[in-house]
């Protein structure tokens, strides 16, 4: 499974992608990084830097054929909007508009849009549900109501399951001091830094908190629900700005408060009725204020922590740091005079003469040559031959006379070939050092960069075979369709066969006939709910050559001659060796029509057949408790499963029903049920309402037949009407 958040690199975003990765999904992100920050996440995902409105953006749509799509990319913060709404409006409308187009183009599953209770504004009722009036008071508000009428729009002009959450004050872990609910954040930031915190008004400002991780649950578990429309997302509670005060004290210890006057524009209460939610959805939030705001600060105070470590770090000061450039060039001569020095103290100041031993400046010249190279060892050798001439001088030799003395040229031959060579060996074991560094350094790029494309193709090879292993035809995608099978009432596994059938299939145009029981009727059951497909509701065998063909030998039809009129594919359901049933494909993509394709429908029609076997053997085993005592009439709690799975059906693929009732009430000590019964068709039902009331379902029919249903019953004596309202249980 496949799911595109947008702005999932941002506060809500990150932790709403952490959801769906933690639940086995394929993670895909588009996001311009404007807020949002890409170390928030930190599991394997596929980024896209865009933005929402680009239209690059159909290429990734094209690419990935998304299951879902989380539109939570926005300009979020009240003020901008106020003072640009030009650029409000481009993220907030005409991005929208871009990911409901390309969803819509590319067969998206379910669009989930994030809104606001912004879209309420200054409104006095207390707690808001969704029917509440909407009148905001900014640019941003307004944009969200216009979002929710653009998804609204979607589902009825292109058929786009759209889900729209209202989202209340959303605080957690990453969020940043702009934005809605930036209160919590900006307290947290200030009293990390040990700053005052500034509260307009008297603090008593309450506020409808959620936890990012509740917000997060909501909307992975909407993705594959029936939801849609608008729905608030809150805890349906108020804390004030004192409540979170109060918080931060329990936590951190004393904190500075400074009053300010209270903001003309703020809305002083705020909270939304979360009913509706909790009830369709079987929601409620997992986190308290208390409980939310803890793990928030625990979270504040560990990034604190690490940046004042990151600040000290960056703090310490390097060795030469303080130095200028140029007397960072000196220090190698300035070293090299400290040290002449000590050599010179040494060869001047010691009585004992050092000479017959070890020559000091011989030891100087190595040294320097070794530290520094070449250019420091010459310039010891010639200090060293300064010092030597001095010595010497001062023993009372004439100057003249050391340039004839053999000894003081050895002393500079040595002199001059020791620097030479100890600075020619340092400068060639430098220069190899260098080298050798350059080429470690080519090397680590190099292998840096194979690294990369080891990791990019081992992601490849993973995201490969997750594709096989997510794709609609492999074996864990059956299995997992299939599963919808699993029910011990027919009503409820015909139902889901369209569903089965299209899934795997790749088919908006899916049939489902009953047979009759002399095998000369088919009596439309269930079809694709396609504005593009229309199927007859009976079908007469003997005028359906390929239906005869199908019953006499119970096997896949193949309408390899792609004649007009009749299905592509027709399989039978068998129960106990006789068609009960007859699926068909009416029409397919021409690259699907293959025998991959065929042997795949023939899996699936047997895997059916089985599903239906052994719902109809419990429904015979049971045929004593579904009926009541003496009748042909399901008992209440029957006939209200199978009338949920006819309703379902009308949803799910516009299969109608009608529901009649006797005109006045009866004794069931006549034969009245045992009349109706007579006159019903198959895939009829007759049962009893809770309120004591017999009821026929009759399957498959509209207005007009149940009014021609109603004649043939009034020409024999049994006077009954059509049941306009549900009853209670249904």
């Amino acid at each position: 499974m496949k799911v595109l958040i947008t702005g999932g690199y941002g506060f809500i975003g990150s932790f709403v992608a952490e959801r769906f990765y933690k639940e086995g999904y394929e993670i895909y992100i588009i996001d311009n990084l404007s807020t949002g920050n890409k170390q928030n996440i930190d599991f394997n995902h596929k980024s896209y830097v865009l933005a929402v409105e680009d239209r690059k953006c159909e290429e990734i749509f094209r690419s990935n054929r998304f299951d879902t799509v989380v539109h939570l990319a926005a300009q979020v913060n009240v003020k901008i909007s106020v003072e640009d709404p030009i650029l409000d409006s481009k993220s907030n409308i005409l991005g929208l508009s871009n990911m409901l187009t390309l969803s819509q183009k590319y067969n998206v599953n379910k669009f989930i849009f994030a809104s606001s209770a912004a879209v309420y504004g200054n409104n006095d009722e207390i707690p808001l549900p969704e029917s509440a009036d909407c009148d905001p008071i900014s640019p941003y508000g307004i944009n969200k109501w216009l979002g929710e009428t653009y998804c609204k729009k979607w589902k009825e002009l292109y058929g786009l399951d759209t889900l729209c959450f209202r989202f209340s004050n959303v605080y957690g872990p990453r969020q940043g001091s702009v934005g809605e609910g930036g209160v919590i954040s900006i307290f947290m930031e200030r009293v990390m830094k040990g700053k005052e915190l500034v509260v307009y008004g008297d603090g008593g400002q309450s506020r409808d908190f959620i936890f990012v991780e509740d917000v997060a649950d909501a909307i992975y578990r909407s993705s594959y629900s029936t939801l849609s429309g608008v729905y608030n997302l809150s805890t349906s509670t108020e804390n004030s700005v004192n409540d979170l005060i109060s918080a931060l004290r329990s936590m951190h210890g004393p904190v500075t408060i400074v009053n300010a006057e209270q903001r003309q524009s703020d809305i002083y209460r705020s909270k939304l009725d979360n009913s509706r939610i909790s009830f369709d959805l079987d929601w409620v939030h997992k986190y308290t204020f208390e409980q939310g705001i803890a793990k928030t600060y625990d979270w504040f105070l560990q990034q604190h922590y690490l940046q004042e470590q990151k600040r000290v770090k960056q703090s310490k000061p390097h060795r030469f740091s303080k130095l200028t450039p140029i007397i960072r060039t000196m220090m190698p001569f300035a070293e090299n005079v400290f040290v002449f020095g000590i050599t010179a103290w040494f060869s001047l100041q010691l009585k004992v003469s050092l000479s017959d031993f070890i020559d000091i400046r011989v030891i100087y010249i190595i040294l320097l040559g070794i530290l520094y190279g070449n250019r420091q060892s010459m310039l010891a050798v010639g200090m060293s031959t300064a010092l030597y001439m001095y010595e010497q001088l001062n023993n009372g030799r004439e100057l003249i006379s050391l340039f004839y003395d053999p000894d003081f040229f050895f002393h500079l031959a040595v002199y001059l070939f020791i620097g030479l060579v100890v600075g020619y060996a340092v400068e060639r074991k430098n220069t190899t050092l260098e080298s050798k560094k350059q080429e470690f350094e080519t090397l680590s790029e190099k292998h840096e960069f194979l690294t990369e494309v080891f990791k990019e193709t081992r992601q490849v090879k993973e995201e490969l075979q997750q594709q096989i292993m997510n794709n609609g035809d492999s074996f864990g995608k059956i299995y997992s369709v299939i599963k919808e099978l699993e029910s011990l009432e027919p009503e409820k596994i015909f139902t889901s066969t369209v569903s089965v059938v299209e899934s795997l299939m790749k088919s908006q145009a899916v049939t489902i006939y009953t047979v009759n029981k002399y095998g000369s009727y088919l009596r439309l059951l269930a079809k694709s709910n396609s504005t593009h497909f229309e199927a007859g509701k009976s079908i007469k065998v003997e005028d359906s050559p390929y239906i005869q063909t199908l019953l006499e030998e119970k096997k896949l039809f193949v309408n390899k001659s792609l004649q007009g009129g009749i299905p592509l594919l027709a399989a039978p359901v068998i129960n106990q060796g006789k068609v009960v049933a007859v699926i068909s494909v009416y029409s397919m993509k021409f690259e699907n029509f293959t025998l991959y394709h065929q042997n795949l429908y023939k899996i699936m029609i047997d895997l059916i057949s089985s599903s239906l076997s052994r719902a109809l053997s419990y429904v015979e085993a049971t045929s004593n408790q579904r009926y009541m005592d003496g009748m042909p009439v399901l008992k209440p709690e029957v006939f209200a499963d199978i009338l949920a799975s006819k309703q379902l059906a009308n949803v799910k693929h516009g299969v109608e029903y009608m529901l009649l009732t006797p005109v006045d009430t009866f004794d069931f000590s006549d034969d009245m049920p045992q009349k109706v019964s007579k006159f019903l068709r198959e895939t009829d039902y007759l049962g009893m309402s809770k309120e004591g009331k017999l009821v026929v379902l009759l399957s498959n029919s509209s207005q007009e037949e149940a009014s021609f249903v109603l004649n043939r019953f009034e020409q024999n004596g049994i006077y009954m009407r059509m049941v306009e309202e549900e009853f209670s249980y249904a």
